[in-house]
């Protein structure tokens, strides 16, 4: 009881000392009213939050606005569409005698490329210049302009992309440029503030805030065969135009980068989402070391585990990842793993959804090992599962890291006819001719090419204009590409 006369006593006289204070503030002078301007207001720091020692602490945005705001850039993405992407036609396709109806609009003027022009976000993952973004911002581009939130400017070489996860990395040539530290993306709880960086509708340098609504989401938005989405959902308002920005928590660290909206508008509706940052750091330095994904798969036709399943196979569990079927010669199968096992553990971490597993076995190359463990008819067992690639390989498979070809933007393979551009990416080529994937390069100048490290050299010592010639295999005739070295 005196505890409470006590407390009561207090709130009196603060309230009396605040109300004396308010009629000094509206004292009346000879002039008027008196007004005082207060520096910092009380709402400033009257919202709290607990860190990671349960302490109470201020929620202030501002100083991982300031941390993070410098590392996160603007992409601009130009695809170039020729006068047949158009219309719907090779103009190769088109009998001699009636291409120059097809070459002239009604109104006379040479049918030229049109431009499009995308835009997304990108994060500096490396002082030296590389960048990480999503692949759909970049994908079939053959200009990639970024901007430096000091609104400089520079033209980015695509170093690699993984469509099964989204994700792809940029280089610009510049040094010291500010970073995103990773954190890890297991750690990161259900609740817990966040912050979406990124460039939504064209609004650079936007900071939208949210909290941790949910992790292992699957919204079935990449169509690759072996698509992995084990997304961060979070409420922190995310646009188009926020792809491949950065999703951070208040120290700063990177959490993931934004991929997707769950929107009926294509505008925020509540959710936005982003590949975590562990699979994010898997993709990028494979991307850097090899120049390809290497992606380790088990092998298995999965479901997850609830009620009803576990109802109809008589299994007593309600969460985990069911297994319908094992691939032929597959890593599983070798290992042991049988159809009707649950999957409920790799490496000891404990596995509840189909996108967590896809997460934690992305993570993993070829030839690598994982523990994992399942439930079978009510008792656990553990299987040292040797990964395998796609094709039944545990070999690492590299593709050529080879400067020039980077700068030009393609892939070769030595193939019957010649040397056959297999891929044509952001580059030198995409930009000044109108070459499409499949061209075969018979031709340098008037010279015959006999091997793909013959024309790689011509590339690296050529200065100045160069003629490609050669052919397609589904197209009749000889075609000619010239560009600048």
């Amino acid at each position: 009881m005196s505890k409470n006369i006590l407390y009561s006593g207090l709130i009196a006289m603060l309230v009396s000392i605040m109300t004396i204070g308010t009629f000094k503030v509206l004292d009346k002078s000879e002039n008027g009213i008196t007004i005082e301007h207060v520096n910092k207001t009380p709402s400033s720091s009257a919202v709290y939050t607990l860190d990671e020692n349960d302490k109470i602490v201020p929620l202030d945005f501002t100083k991982t606005a300031e941390k993070v705001i410098d590392a996160v850039v603007h992409i601009k993405s130009t695809q170039l569409s020729s006068a047949s992407q158009q219309y719907g036609f090779q103009e190769q396709q088109i009998p001699e005698p009636f291409r120059h109806f097809f070459r002239m609009p009604q109104n006379g003027t040479p049918l030229q490329p049109q431009a499009r022009v995308g835009t997304g976000s990108g994060v500096i993952v490396g002082s030296d210049g590389y960048i990480m973004t999503n692949n759909h911002v970049i994908d079939n581009a053959q200009d990639i302009e970024v901007a430096l939130h000091d609104n400089r400017t520079y033209k980015a070489v695509l170093i690699g992309t993984d469509p099964t996860t989204d994700l792809a990395l940029l280089r610009i040539k510049e040094e010291n440029l500010p970073t995103i530290p990773f954190i890890n993306s297991d750690e990161i709880k259900i609740g817990e503030w966040v912050m979406a960086v990124g460039n939504p509708y064209s609004l650079n340098s936007t900071i939208t805030a949210g909290i941790v609504s949910a992790k292992g989401r699957n919204i079935n938005i990449l169509k690759e065969k072996y698509a992995v989405e084990d997304f961060i959902q979070t409420d922190a308002a995310i646009n188009p135009g926020n792809s491949g920005g950065a999703l951070v928590n208040l120290d700063g660290g990177l959490v993931g980068i934004n991929t997707a909206i769950a929107s009926p508008t294509g505008s925020y509706s509540g959710y936005g989402f982003a590949v975590p940052a562990n699979i994010v750091i898997k993709v990028m330095e494979d991307l850097m070391r090899y120049g390809a994904v290497q992606r380790g798969v088990l092998g298995v036709m999965i479901r997850d585990l609830d009620g009803n399943l576990a109802k109809e196979k008589q299994i007593d569990l309600l969460k985990g990842v069911y297994i319908d079927t094992l691939m032929e010669n597959s890593a599983a199968e070798e290992a042991g793993l049988k159809p009707g096992d649950v999957i409920v553990k790799v490496d000891n971490t404990e596995i509840n959804s189909s996108p967590e597993l896809q997460g934690m076995i992305a993570r993993h190359r070829p030839g690598e090992k994982v523990r994992v463990t399942v439930n079978r008819k009510g008792s656990e067992k553990e299987f040292d599962v040797l990964l395998r690639d796609s094709k039944g390989g545990t070999e690492i498979v590299s593709k050529e890291n080879v400067e020039v070809l980077k700068v030009l933007g393609i892939d070769l393979k030595e193939v019957d006819e010649g040397i056959k551009v297999e891929k044509i990416y952001p580059g030198k080529i995409g930009r000044e001719t109108q070459m499409r994937d499949g061209f075969i390069i018979q031709e340098v100048d008037g010279k015959k090419i006999k091997s793909k490290k013959e024309l790689i050299k011509i590339f690296e010592s050529k200065k100045g204009g160069v003629m490609l010639s050669g052919i397609y295999k589904d197209i009749p005739g000889e075609y000619f590409y010239a560009f600048g070295l």
